[in-house]
């Protein structure tokens, strides 16, 4: 039975030893390995194979945040043989920074770097996640002192491109890349905050009374050119209307001019005709005209005839010879 148990011990260790001595790495991983103390190599993904007992793998520091019941969030670091080449976030607590105008604001920030070299990230730097909270926390103070409250408040993306270029900068070094920086929240004082939002409202009132005010005017302008336009057309209207009324009338009067001269012209032949005095003649037809409108008028009783009238009386007898005279003919 003896004779059994040592072979099988050897054989146990054996097993052991190549169980020690295989490693698998996963995808996005890596690992460095150290013989006696010293660097020899980082393992990659895949099947790979160490010399137990001389090789041993080196440990690096994570940064692990859990979420309490009550609200807060409570930062544990371990340690891993295994570097995980993923983009990692660090989500940093809420901390105290002083803007340029001298007013106490508290900001918390979101990290995302990845680790590029493993070979770095564990020599370089001898605890990576504290040494980029830090500088995180430091880079920030610094950013911000520079600016103003209402600076920082409106100027986000400024601010976190100005981060992630210091931190890339400064964690290059450590075989980090900084991805991105995102400030989570910006909370001023409470008082500041209030004053904040008492300006904001007076600053909306006054846009509201703007808008208003040149609405009115924009109104009443419109308005005035809508009347200036409806009596420029009614004025226009009238002058057109006058113009026709007034080359009616001028047309009228020529046509009325024009048959009194052809009438005229047919009579005074007529008359020179029957050799009469065509002057006799007209006188005479105005003097008549003129009887007919004032003996016209429902209220007209009383004629009177002037002196001059028996001259004009004997031309209208001078008239009728003159027709007889030109029925005989």
């Amino acid at each position: 039975m003896a004779d059994y148990i040592i072979p099988l011990l050897i054989v146990l260790f054996v097993l052991v030893i190549i169980a020690k001595g295989v490693r698998i790495i996963q995808q996005s991983e890596a690992m460095v390995i150290e013989r006696f103390g010293k660097y020899r190599t980082t393992l990659t993904a895949g099947f790979n194979v160490i010399i137990p007992v001389f090789d041993k793998p080196r440990e690096i520091v994570y940064r692990f945040t859990r979420d309490l019941p009550d609200g807060n969030k409570y930062v544990q670091f371990q340690r891993k043989q295994r570097i995980d080449m993923r983009e990692t976030v660090y989500d940093f607590p809420r901390q105290n920074v002083i803007t340029k105008d001298n007013v106490m604001t508290e900001i918390n920030a979101l990290l995302y770097f990845q680790i590029t070299d493993p070979v770095k990230a564990m020599y370089e730097i001898e605890n990576l996640p504290l040494a980029i909270e830090k500088l995180t926390q430091t880079t920030l103070r610094n950013v911000i002192g520079e600016l103003d409250l209402d600076e920082t408040l409106t100027s986000r993306d400024t601010i976190n491109m100005k981060l992630r270029q210091i931190l890339d900068e400064a964690s290059n070094k450590w075989g980090v890349k900084v991805n991105r920086v995102e400030l989570q929240d910006i909370n001023p004082p409470r008082d500041i905050r209030e004053a904040m939002e008492k300006q904001m409202r007076a600053e909306r009132d006054r846009r509201a009374q703007i808008i208003d005010a040149e609405g009115s005017k924009r109104a009443a302008v419109l308005q005035a050119e809508g009347v200036q336009q409806s009596q420029i057309t009614t004025a226009e209207g009238q002058k057109q209307s006058q113009i026709l009324e007034a080359e009616g009338d001028a047309q009228s009067r020529i046509r009325r001019a024009q048959g009194e001269a052809e009438a005229i012209r047919l009579v005074t032949e007529a008359i020179k005709g029957a050799k009469a005095d065509p002057t006799n003649y007209l006188i005479a037809m105005k003097y008549l005209e003129t009887l007919k409108e004032m003996t016209s008028g429902q209220n007209n009783k009383v004629i009177y005839m002037p002196y001059e009238a028996t001259g004009v009386l004997s031309s209208v007898g001078g008239i009728k010879e003159m027709l007889d005279m030109n029925r005989k003919g």
